[in-house]
């Protein structure tokens, strides 16, 4: 059945909401809890830094173990076990005794858990939606900003009342919400399917299994195929069965491998800004709190324009052409990081927050858009695991090398200016390598359009018709004892 486009399918947009929300957010909250778990520990802010880029990786690089599961079970139970997995590390993290068992309860167990709801929660949108499936994904995508600016705040409180290791038991409990999330993933599965095709399915069954079960039985040249292919299936290797659930062939796609180079190196400077804005506007005199407002500020903003950008991508001018509006977003990007250091007061930062906002809140909400128009709604479960498990690399990286620059060279405009001049790059690569890639495209339809109307492919085609018929009527003699056969089993069945 095809996507149905609205009524249970905005149920699933709340529910990808929530789950999209705690994926990207969270990671992003914690941060308010570095201060007090860095004293308790006595380490140091790089060392407690890795929590945050630990557990992003984490959520990226189990991309395909995500869609894997997904391929084979469904996303309802696998955003219900990322649920349950995210309270665990949460729950265990509250009673670590060293640096390192934050790393694997909170980076790796809640990381994994995060995956678990992020890569299943947009591949259901996509099984829902069609027409309108960037309005979709844009409502889904704004679940990050308001759950940053939710989290901020409510992590202060709890930091204040009950510690950092009371404040991880209730942000466990709090993060068994994405079960409730995963239960209003329901499927779209054959019952929908129109009475048509169910009783024409059902008079297929039913003359198959009057009229030529039996002979099937007594022939045995008719079941050689059935046990071929039950030896086929057991004879498959590991990578076999691996491909059946993460499909490699869209190395071969032209499309995927343009926006996977493209989405590599944009991430390269796409999350450091987020983390360094705050200290940045303390290091020229902008008090805690005022600097702390950028980021909400950058939050609502984010908030609104990923929604408005799914409206104009979904329209009848952007939607053909959603991959330039993609690569304009990321230069926009780029741009807003390299005239970051121009801003030298608090009014240039907060002019700074806004216009990051949007553009961050654009490049967001086509993040997956924009990858489903490429390879399909088939092979996009398939196609988010591989892009995600290749970006967790470059996400990893990308806070520790602006860091290094900061150190370098003690100035922050630098870390500024590489992540800008990297977007910029990398939105300037996808602009020319999708010009290519729709020209091909079109040259490519031309041809197979070409080739259909060739009257010398229809005269092949006719002549392989003509000498199947043929051989048909060859082999009709020996068949004559399998039809005699059948229409005596006709006969009794009608008799009884």
């Amino acid at each position: 059945p095809g996507p149905p486009d609205g009524g249970w399918g905005w149920v699933v947009v709340f529910g990808a909401f929530i789950s999209i929300g705690f994926a990207y957010a969270f990671p992003k909250g914690l941060a308010i809890f570095f201060k007090e778990i860095q004293d308790f520990f006595g380490t140091s802010y790089s060392e407690i830094a890795w929590v945050s880029s630990i557990m992003l990786a984490t959520t990226y690089g189990a991309g395909p173990i995500s869609s894997i599961l997904v391929n084979r079970y469904g996303s309802r139970p696998v955003v219900m076990f990322g649920g349950l997995l995210c309270a665990f590390g949460m729950v265990s993290a509250a009673f670590c005794t060293s640096i390192l068992q934050l790393y694997i309860c909170v980076g790796f167990i809640t990381g994994f858990g995060l995956a678990l709801n992020l890569q299943p929660s947009v591949i259901i949108i996509g099984k829902y939606f069609l027409k309108r499936r960037p309005i979709a994904n844009g409502l889904a995508m704004a679940g990050s900003p308001v759950m940053l600016c939710t989290l901020a705040p409510l992590n202060q409180f709890l930091l204040d009342n009950f510690g950092w290791r009371g404040s991880f038991l209730i942000l466990g409990a709090i993060l068994l919400n994405c079960c409730v999330a995963g239960a209003l993933f329901r499927p779209i599965g054959a019952a929908t399917a129109s009475v048509k095709t169910q009783v024409i399915e059902e008079g297929k069954a039913a003359l198959k299994e009057e009229v030529t079960k039996d002979a099937m039985e007594m022939s045995s040249p008719m079941n050689i195929p059935t046990k071929t292919k039950v030896e086929e299936e057991e004879g498959k290797d590991c990578c076999e069965k691996i491909n059946q659930y993460l499909d490699f062939s869209l190395f071969k796609h032209r499309g995927f491998l343009i926006y996977l180079i493209g989405n590599v190196l944009m991430f390269l400077g796409f999350f450091a800004p987020i983390v360094f804005l705050a200290p940045y506007a303390k290091h020229i005199g902008i008090d805690e709190y005022s600097a702390a407002f950028l980021l909400s500020i950058l939050a609502i903003v984010d908030m609104i324009a990923r929604p408005i950008t799914g409206i104009i991508a979904n329209s009848k001018w952007v939607r053909p052409q959603i991959q330039y509006f993609f690569s304009f977003s990321i230069a926009f990007n780029g741009t807003c990081h390299l005239l970051c250091p121009l801003a030298s007061g608090y009014t240039g930062l907060v002019v700074y927050s806004i216009f990051f906002g949007l553009a961050f809140g654009m490049v967001c909400a086509m993040l997956f858009e924009t990858l489903m128009d490429l390879v399909g709604a088939p092979r996009f479960t398939s196609a988010v695991g591989l892009v995600t498990i290749a970006e967790c690399c470059t996400i990893l990286l990308g806070p520790p090398i602006g860091g290094t620059l900061i150190d370098t060279f003690g100035d922050y405009k630098y870390m500024f200016i590489k992540c800008g001049a990297v977007m910029v790059l990398a939105g300037t690569f996808l602009f020319i390598m999708n010009y290519y890639n729709y020209r091909m495209l079109a040259k490519e339809e031309e041809e197979r359009k070409a080739k259909e109307e060739d009257p010398k492919s229809v005269r092949t085609e006719n002549e392989v018709r003509n000498n199947w018929n043929k051989e048909s009527t060859q082999d009709e003699p020996e068949l004559e004892p399998l039809r005699e056969e059948q229409e005596g089993l006709k006969k009794e069945v009608n008799g009884t």
